[in-house]
């Protein structure tokens, strides 16, 4: 599964986009840089979301919406389109 399914699939679960999400987190104090086990425990907590799901949720609130370039490509199923992941919301799209 690429990051973006992920993120697309927390959407799913949640009811809220990524960027949502991201500033519920703001909210709560995590920040860029902070680390992602207490973020994960909030997300799992917060939204009953499962642990992968948290995971790279976590990393987009606390290294940002870029990922690296060995993550995309054209096969695999774990490759995304693009190193910038989509925050706005499956309907944006």
């Amino acid at each position: 599964m690429s990051y973006q399914a992920y993120l697309d699939a927390v959407e799913e679960k949640t009811g809220k986009t990524p960027a949502e999400i991201v500033e519920l987190a703001r909210a709560q104090g995590f920040e860029l840089g902070g680390k992602g086990g207490p973020v994960v425990a909030w997300l799992k907590q917060e939204f009953g979301i499962g642990h992968g799901h948290a995971q790279a949720m976590a990393q987009v609130i606390t290294k940002g919406s870029t990922i690296n370039e060995k993550h995309v490509g054209a096969t695999g199923s774990h490759r995304d389109h693009s190193a910038e992941l989509r925050l706005d919301g499956k309907a944006a799209r």
